[in-house]
């Protein structure tokens, strides 16, 4: 059975939800079950990446650090940050680096075909509790849209379940943040209420599958405040804010529906398997869901570059024509007398006054033929066939050379240290500006 790519596993979620601790424990379990061959012959430990740079220490051993390549306390001097700013600028510092992050999970995640080796069945993903990363900077969807295109990609939710469960408006704003990390990403998501060792997640997984009680709570809420403040109802969970509640309840419904939730016990490892089930159903999701509107996503990306491309050439073609008219030079030079081919010089100036009309005629012996106008009937004469199919010709060749231009630019061919793109137009431009003075026929 040929090897499927890992899963890769991103953990988010709220500061102290004890993503760092579920990554430990996960990363523990897939250990054990290589030792203990539960997983098929050709699989290998996880591939565990960190993404938190202000964390002294982590449990687990990590295969790629951000800590190695950024200094989350010199980012914060040199830029005059505070500690959330340092987080996020480190992260987009890394994120820089991400064709050489991405270069080295493909040599190590991907199944080779000629020779065969053991590949991790996942990809380990912690990072800082600054959930912003991933609602709106750039950073976070620049890892995760670079993960998704080469490995089918899972984001765990991870929810601190008693404190999430504490009261209403703390549940609606977890529930909120990840239906915004959801639709902003676009990857299959699993909710994980973690710490269900100190209270379980049924509650709730309760109130998002049945909006009653979720009413009946918010209910509960506003009566407990109500009594204790008097009457006065001002309490959190009173006025505006139970109306919204309510609202936000009845909206995200649909919502809730479309997601897997598993409990689990960072602490003693209790639901860690059903963790696992649920991340393969997500595996599965997106190869059927997620991965074709990333082909499309890409397809248009292409399909505006070309198109971009073909206004530069366009433009340049007109600019290049231009140039030689007005220079007299490549196909408006002068042809050389009695035969089609050009002369390299520029073509001799129309006269503009009556003076050079009459210089003109004394310096041409040339008998008038008839028709009274130098030429044929009426002065008009047939289309040259010949001069036009060189011109097609002229044009055709410009043409050829910058695409060939571009094609080594988008190869990386035509210089050392990223400059291939520059000399191939140079030396384009210096092509074309020769060919301007080439004679043809």
């Amino acid at each position: 059975m040929a090897q499927q790519p890992p899963v890769a596993i991103i953990c988010v979620g709220m500061a102290g939800s004890g993503k760092t601790t579920f990554m430990q424990r996960i990363n523990a379990h897939l250990h054990q079950q290589t030792q203990q061959n539960q997983t098929p012959s050709t699989a290998a430990p996880p591939y565990v990446l960190n993404l938190d740079p202000a964390v002294r220490s982590v449990p687990f051993d990590t295969n790629i650090d951000i800590r190695d390549s950024v200094n989350y306390k010199e980012v914060m001097r040199q830029y005059n940050l505070g500690p959330n700013g340092g987080i996020l600028t480190s992260l987009n510092l890394f994120a820089t680096k991400i064709d050489q992050v991405m270069s080295l999970l493909e040599k190590r995640c991907l199944p080779a075909k000629p020779d065969p080796k053991p590949v991790p069945s996942y990809i380990l993903l912690d990072t800082p509790g600054q959930i912003e990363v991933f609602v709106w900077s750039a950073s976070g969807s620049i890892l995760l849209s670079s993960l998704a295109s080469s490995f089918p990609t899972v984001i765990a939710y991870v929810i601190d379940t008693p404190r999430t469960t504490a009261n209403t408006s703390t549940f609606m704003s977890n529930m909120l943040y990840a239906i915004s990390i959801l639709y902003k990403t676009r990857l299959p998501m699993v909710l994980v209420f973690n710490k269900t060792d100190v209270k379980g997640e049924e509650e709730a997984v309760e109130w998002m599958r049945d909006f009653e009680s979720f009413q009946a709570a918010l209910r509960k809420e506003e009566e407990e405040q109500w009594s204790g403040d008097g009457g006065g109802g001002n309490g959190q969970g009173g006025g505006y804010m139970g109306s919204l509640l309510n609202s936000m309840s009845l909206v995200l419904e649909e919502f809730y529906n479309a997601l897997s939730v598993v409990g689990v016990s960072s602490m003693t490892g209790d639901g860690v398997a059903a963790f696992f089930e649920a991340v393969e159903g997500k595996r599965e999701e997106f190869d059927r869901d997620y991965k074709p509107e990333l082909a499309r996503r890409r397809e248009e990306a292409e399909t505006q570059k070309r198109e971009i491309r073909d206004q530069d050439m366009r433009r340049m073609m007109g600019d290049m024509s231009v140039s030689s008219k007005s220079k007299g030079t490549g196909k408006y030079a002068a042809p050389v007398p009695g035969t089609k081919r050009s002369t390299g010089r520029p073509r001799q100036e129309e006269p503009e006054t009556v003076s050079d009309v009459e210089n003109m005629e004394s310096e041409s012996d040339e008998p008038e033929e008839e028709g009274g106008f130098g030429g044929e009937a009426g002065g008009l004469e047939e289309p040259d066939t010949e001069q036009m199919e060189e011109d097609t010709a002229f044009e055709e060749g410009l043409k050829a050379r910058y695409e060939a231009a571009m094609r080594e630019e988008r190869e990386g061919k035509g210089g050392k240290g990223g400059g291939g793109g520059a000399a191939a137009s140079v030396k384009y431009i210096q092509q074309s500006q020769g060919a301007a003075g080439w004679g043809r026929g």
